[in-house]
């Protein structure tokens, strides 16, 4: 019996520990170097003159940010004839509906029912005739030309989503979000260029019309669209010049809590949307090695932390102490407040909180802004 349960907790062990190195770095090492040699390249071009873009911003309770986030949109670098604005309101109750209509004729506002901000971005598509439907947060800032890069990606005939690159601001606390965004932007990019990206953000991003799918009002767009559109014979890719700014929480704390919060939504179309679904093999590696894999590294964790225990206690030898010994200095650095330790064990943390509590009570489809965002 101890032999047999040396050779379990060895199996758990190693196949814990490579899992993590595959999802969290050899992934993407081997993305970006597959990315350079086959590449499957966008053919953009100027669009604009041609095409009309609705951008639509779904707000709920924005006054702090909605002023300035119209004013932003109507000084983009983009022929006013071909451009429509609409705010769509998840039934705010603070001043976000006076300081919209103050834009009229400009933009449009709808209000809707409280149902969350799919329910509310799909009613606005419904009422809309933009070929290409682009999509902001009411606390994003553009640069002036990012509606015009982003668009050109759709004179690819065989691009339907395009999504833009976030740049958060820095952060007036601790919150060590910029320096995992930046990671995230680079293995973003080599997903584009070997096939499409599995995720998204909600700063910038745009879809054909004709493309457009109403989700589940629980599942949010960033992960969503990107896998429906290559299940549907399409690409979703990146637009780097197309520059979006937002600020982060101010906190390691705060954007535990939000990562919380979104990785419920995750949890949720990981198991119940249909992911893997007639999948491209070199997409489906992506979606599982980015995706899947990364939202179970938290129980992954879990497992190499208990293996790693077992193993000090049953066999003894000094890799697994090592190993133990390693993994209890990462958590008591995160505990002593260094900053990318205590980010990564937080946010890691996230996961297994946030499937527990999908588990437990399922996943509203409303939510409140993150803190310190606004």
């Amino acid at each position: 019996m101890p032999d047999a349960a040396v050779l379990v907790a060895k199996l758990l062990f190693w196949g814990s520990l490579s899992t993590l190195v595959w999802t969290h770095a050899l992934y993407p090492s081997a993305a970006a170097a597959l990315a350079r040699v086959r590449t499957r390249r966008v053919r953009r071009a100027e669009i604009e003159p041609t095409v009309t873009v609705t951008v639509i911003v779904a707000a709920y309770n924005e006054e702090a940010v909605i002023e300035r986030r119209l004013e932003n949109l109507l000084a983009l670098d983009y022929p006013a004839e071909k451009l429509a604005l609409l705010v769509t309101s998840d039934a705010s109750t603070d001043r976000t509906h006076e300081l919209v209509e103050r834009f009229a004729p400009h933009v449009r506002l709808i209000v809707n029912e409280r149902g969350g901000k799919v329910a509310a971005q799909n009613r606005a598509v419904r009422e809309t005739a933009g070929e290409i439907l682009a999509f902001s947060d009411a606390n994003a800032t553009w640069a002036a030309d990012a509606l015009r890069s982003l668009v050109q990606s759709f004179a690819d005939p065989e691009v339907a989503y395009a999504c833009g690159r976030l740049v958060l601001q820095d952060a007036a606390g601790n919150n060590k979000e910029g320096v995992y965004w930046r990671y995230e932007l680079w293995l973003r990019a080599s997903e584009s260029r070997l096939h499409s990206v599995t995720g998204g953000n909600g700063s910038i991003y745009a879809v054909r019309r004709e493309d457009y799918v109403e989700v589940d009002p629980r599942f949010g767009h960033d992960l969503a669209l990107p896998y429906l559109m290559v299940q549907r014979g399409r690409r979703a890719v990146y637009e780097p010049a197309a520059l979006a700014f937002e600020k982060p929480t101010p906190s390691n704390e705060t954007e535990y809590r939000r990562k919380v919060r979104m990785f419920e939504h995750c949890w949720l179309i990981a198991l119940r949307g249909g992911m893997l679904r007639r999948l491209p093999p070199v997409y489906w590696v992506e979606v599982v090695s980015h995706r899947l894999l990364r939202y179970g590294s938290g129980l992954l964790h879990l497992v190499l932390l208990g293996s790693s225990a077992a193993l000090a206690v049953l066999d003894g030898a000094w890799l697994w102490w090592a190993a133990l010994g390693a993994q209890g200095a990462l958590l008591a650095a995160a505990a002593a407040g260094v900053g990318i330790a205590r980010y990564y064990v937080l946010v890691t943390w996230a996961t297994v909180v946030s499937l527990w509590n999908y588990l437990r009570r399922g996943v509203p489809a409303t939510w409140d802004a993150a803190e310190g965002t606004r």
